[in-house]
Order: C-alpha cells, then structure tokens, then sequence
C-alpha cells in the first residue's frame, strides 16, 4: 500500500536470541523514558541550588524533547539508509556519554546544552528500538514483543519521578545524569553481542536536510512560543511571530517532501488512516501525560510540602495499572482490531486525569490517588496496538521511517503538554496573588521575579525576606493557592482535551482496522 516492498537483511524469526536482543532494546529505551520523566521531581532541589525560574527549568526538559523530536525523523532515515543496529548503538554511546558529563555542568546553560545532547543520541536510540522489532521477530510475536517495549517505556516514564525522587533525596541531582552512563555500557554490549544488523536494501541517496531543517525549525519555533509565552504572554509579537513561523515551516516542508527525490518522510505513510489513527492517539497521550506528570511533581514539592521521593512515591500508581491493563489491550485488539482499546484508552486518560485535576491547597491524596490509577489504565489499554498500528503495520523498508515519526509525535507532544499546560496553570489565578504582593508592598519587579519562582526556593525567599513574618506567609499561600487552581485547571483542561480527541480518532481511524498496511 505503501510502495514496493524491499528485502531487509534480518529476517523475522531468524533470530536465535530474538528475546535477549529485546532485553538490550528495551534497557536502552527505557534509560530514554527514564530520562525524559524523572528530572522534573528534582527541579525544586535544583531550583534552590542553582536559583533558577520556573520558566527556565522547562528548558531542561524542553531542550531534551526538542533536540530528540527534531532530529528522530532524520534517525529514523539513517538506520534505513545505513543500518538500525549501527545508529541505535552510536545512539547508546552518546546518550550515556553526554549524561555523564551533564553531572558536571553547572548554571542553566550546562544543564540545556547537556540535555540536548542528551536528547541527540535519544533520537538515535528510540526509532531504531521500535524498527528492529520487526525484523527480528515473526508477525504472531510482533505484538508482544512490542508490549514488552511499551511496558519498558511506561515504567520508566511513571516509575521515572519515584526513582529521580530516590536519586535526588540520596544521592543529590546529579545522580540522575552519572547513573545513566553503566547503565548504558550495560544496554551496548547486549545489543552489541545479540542483535543483528537490519537496513533498508534497496534505499539509495542521504538524509534529506532540507526537510530535516523545515521540520526541526518548526518544532523549534512552536516550542519556544509556548515557553516563552508563558512570561512574555501570548500577544507578544515575538510569540506571534514565532506561531506563525511554525506553521510556515510546516507548510514547507510538506511541500518539499512531496518533490524531493529522497524525502525525510514518506508521505504515502500518512494514506492509511489507522497509521494516521495511531499517531494522533499517541500525540494526545503524550501531550496529556507529559504535562500532567510535571504539574504534578511541581504541585507535591511546592505546595503540599513533600519531598522529591515523596513526590516521585506518591505520582507511582499510574504504573500498576499501566502494567496490568497493558495485555488486555493487546488481547482486545486482537479480537477486535486497535481502534477499540485506543479509543477506550484515550477516554479513560481524559477521566483519569479530571479526577487527578480536584486538587488544592488541602485536598485528600485518595482523590489524586484515584485519577492515576484510572488514567493509568487507559494509558495501558492504548499503549501497545498504537506501537503495534504505527511501527509493524508499515512495510519493513518503511519501518525506521514510521519509528521515527511515531517517536516524534511522542517528544514533540510531551514537549508541547509541559509548556502548554505549564502557561495554564501559571496563567490561571495569578491575578489573585498579585493583588496580595501588590498589598504587601512588593513592586512590579519583585512580583514578576516572585511570580517565576518555586515557593521554597532561594529566589523566592529573597523576595520575600524584606517582608514582615505575618505577610510573608500571607503572600506564599497566595501564590501556593494560585498555583494549585492553575494546576487543577490545567488538568481539568488536558483531560477534556483528551475527551475531545476520542472524537477525532473514531472519525479518523475505520472502525475496524485491517492493519491494511501489514506486509
């Protein structure tokens, strides 16, 4: 459907150590997953530390989602061109590499500029991941060994603030970055020793830069307005300008993959409506899940008072029942086609994550404890037939291709739900805890440096030092309150969003699919 089929050089279920080859897989995905989630419970520890805003802490993360999201696409393309076993482990060495020198970088430069290249060999490791599947497994094996990778990926996204938390409260933050590089030693040699090399054989040309610098740019320009909007705010000619800038790369690098000879993208990927399906059910949840795990981890820091472990602890659940529903959907789309259980999914997500939103100052844990055990099971429900659809359903020439954009709509959403729902959350109250600086006498610059601080941080107590004891603490529970409503309606907002994108996805993707797109 997708073009003629080429031969790869691996063959499904040729594999003598197929399994052990995914325990490499998986190990390295999963230090990418792990990486992605567990800064965000260690940013009030480094906030004190380094005394750095809210605002510029997303840019540790961001520069992460960014640099992978942008260049996943163009690393999806060299493992078909030059061989996915030889990319993923140049991805490993990078990875681990720049991690551990990350640990000795200080101010928020060192830790952007690591994180990006940390984020390059992400790029690298994740498609070429999710391609060597297909050709070291035969089709009925596919599916669970997918699931095993989902699983690896949903424990070290859910798992990721408990185990930053653990790391940050023993060890200090910098832990986070060191331990990745044994880990990553550990992931190179299995998948050096066990898995064989996969390519596609008939693929002539390079990377297509052109499309690799439209792509990138519009990433980056989108990004970057939802960030910076957030201080700058949204009428903003800059901000303006940088939205529309978006979407005019976008436009242009359509229309350059359509003429070039040897595009980034196969657009023909996008005429099978269940891979179009998967992907956009994979943007929501990750746009979703991404902004609502760092809400969370801030909310539980700096207005409830926990530590990091506490935080990382307490946000732990959504994992059990990831992992628990994660073969029943597997089980359900094979009776029923992938549409189903994403779709059912998806709603659980949107209902799991209001119930999570009915927090505040005070509120009982049993109410967030509910909503991520509900929207746990739908992120299970969903996980392996959108990796399944999107990944196995292509051809295997296409398959390093497909990975890539999959991995793309990952980073770029969980980039895009952490500055959107961020500047909701910000945004949302903020007028009622000015009107309690500007009464204490604060000025307009104090209240905006106030404004981009953690309660409990070192740049807020500078500001609030000056003030007597009583309004002082008058001031920090307005701005704690205004943070919790912004965060409940951040969260309130991201699961309607959810809701509304079940109704997207059943106009989008036939209702039972025939993974037309299977070899």
């Amino acid at each position: 459907m997708v073009g003629e089929a080429r031969t790869v050089s691996a063959v499904g279920g040729a594999v003598r150590h197929r399994w052990i080859a995914l325990a490499g897989l998986c190990s390295a995905a999963g230090l990418v997953w792990l990486a992605f989630a567990d800064l965000g419970v260690a940013l009030p520890t480094i906030s004190t530390q380094q005394e750095i805003g809210l605002t510029d802490l997303q840019w540790t993360n961001n520069a992460f989602s960014l640099a992978c999201g942008a260049l996943v696409l163009a690393a999806g393309r060299c493992g078909d061109l030059y061989g996915r076993r030889r990319v993923l482990l140049l991805g490993v060495a990078v990875f681990g590499g720049f991690s551990l020198l990350t640990a000795f970088l200080s101010g928020l430069p060192g830790l952007v500029t690591g994180r990006a290249l940390m984020g390059v060999g992400a790029a690298m490791i994740l498609p070429a991941t999710l391609a060597l599947i297909p050709p070291l497994f035969p089709r009925a094996e596919q599916p669970k060994a997918f699931g095993a990778w989902m699983a690896v990926a949903w424990v070290g996204q859910a798992a990721g603030p408990a185990v930053g938390g653990a790391l940050t409260s023993a060890l200090g933050w910098r832990s986070l970055f060191w331990i990745a590089a044994p880990l990553a030693a550990a992931a190179f040699v299995v998948i050096l020793r066990y898995t064989p090399e996969s390519r596609d054989e008939g693929a002539t040309g390079g990377v297509d830069l052109i499309g690799l610098l439209t792509s990138a740019g519009a990433a980056f320009c989108l990004l970057y307005a939802f960030t910076e909007g957030q201080s700058a705010g949204f009428g903003d000619p800059l901000i303006i300008g940088l939205l529309v800038g978006a979407a005019v790369l976008a436009v242009a690098f359509v229309f350059v993959e359509r003429r070039v000879r040897e595009p980034l993208v196969d657009l023909r990927l996008f005429r099978a409506r269940d891979f179009d399906g998967a992907l956009t059910a994979n943007l929501v949840m990750n746009v979703v899940f991404a902004g609502l795990s760092f809400l969370l981890a801030l909310y539980l820091q700096t207005v409830r008072g926990y530590s990091a472990l506490e935080a990382g602890l307490l946000l732990f659940p959504s994992t059990l029942t990831i992992l628990a529903l994660n073969p029943v959907g597997s089980r359900m789309a094979a009776r029923l086609g992938p549409r189903t259980p994403v779709a059912w999914g998806l709603v659980l997500l949107g209902v799991g994550t209001l119930l999570a939103g009915v927090v505040s100052t005070d509120s009982p844990y049993w109410l967030l404890l509910a909503g991520l055990l509900v929207l746990g099971a739908g992120l299970g429900l969903l996980s392996v037939p959108i990796s399944d659809t999107a990944v196995a359903g292509p051809p295997p020439e296409l398959a390093g291709t497909a990975s890539g954009l999959f991995k793309m709509s990952s980073m770029l959403g969980g980039a895009i739900g952490v500055a959107l729902f961020a500047a909701v959350a910000k945004s949302t109250g903020a007028h009622r805890a000015r009107d309690e600086a500007e009464a204490a006498g604060l000025t307009d610059d104090e209240i905006a440096q106030l404004a981009n601080a953690l309660s409990g941080s070192d740049a807020a107590a500078a500001v609030l030092d000056k003030l007597p004891a009583g309004e002082r603490q008058t001031v920090m529970a307005a701005y704690q309150e205004a943070y919790a409503a912004g965060v409940a309606g951040s969260m309130k907002i991201a699961g309607l969003f959810a809701l509304v994108a079940v109704v997207l996805l059943l106009l989008l993707w036939p209702r039972r699919s025939p993974l037309s797109m299977h070899r």
